[in-house]
């Protein structure tokens, strides 16, 4: 198994840059971008294994890009920032059942109640979760990734949002940060489901699992 990890550092000055950070539409458009056009499928992100991550760090703001082809960033704008790739086979390599790592997703945590209790309590179709029902969510996911949780932190996000280029429709996905550590049950699921991506809005910004060993105090 093959990803690549791209990191990328908008410069601020970028008009392109502001542009594509401010909506998550754009920044799956830009993303897209640095993949060949020929890819011959109707899931051009599915099958190239695009996932992507907007991060705010003490150093600013960046971009985390996965993929299982490796990106042509020569295809970003002039003066779009500084980028670099690396290969995360070793990690996948290294994964094993009762190794402890760190993680961190942005993740879309929903719940889709059936039609008697959308209609009891009038729900819409789709629930975003927050608070303690968005950590048992990820709890459970976790879980069918192949993970026992030791510790779990989640703070709310700022909301994906853009409008659609096709039909200008507008999308929406609420998003929380999850982060923590936990260990490893069953390294084979995992590296699936690190490729495949968790939970909804995949395309916009949510759902890319980051993993790290922890060397710290188990």
């Amino acid at each position: 198994m093959t990803l690549w990890l791209t990191r990328i550092i908008p410069d601020p000055r970028s008009r392109e840059a502001r542009r594509d950070t401010a909506g998550a539409v754009d920044l799956h458009h830009r993303m897209m971008s640095l993949f060949p056009d020929h890819v011959a499928t109707d899931e051009p992100r599915r099958r190239l294994g695009v996932l992507f991550r907007t991060e705010s760090t003490p150093a600013g703001d960046q971009i985390l890009l996965q993929s299982a082809e490796r990106p042509d960033l020569d295809r970003l704008p002039t003066s779009y920032g500084q980028a670099v790739t690396k290969t995360l086979t070793p990690l996948l390599d290294a994964l094993r059942p009762g190794l402890h790592i760190r993680y961190r997703i942005a993740a879309n945590p929903i719940r889709k109640p059936g039609r008697a209790t959308r209609e009891l309590y009038r729900l819409k179709a789709v629930v975003p979760l927050q608070g303690t029902a968005a950590d048992e969510w990820w709890a459970r996911q976790a879980r069918s990734c192949g993970l026992d949780l030791a510790t779990l932190h989640s703070s709310p996000l700022d909301a994906a949002t853009g409008h659609r280029r096709s039909d200008q429709r507008r999308i929406k996905h609420d998003r929380v940060l999850f982060e923590g550590t936990a260990a490893i049950t069953d390294a084979d699921l995992l590296r699936t489901r690190l490729t495949d991506g968790i939970g909804k809005g995949k395309a916009y910004g949510c759902g890319l699992l980051s993993i790290a060993p922890h060397r710290g105090p188990q």
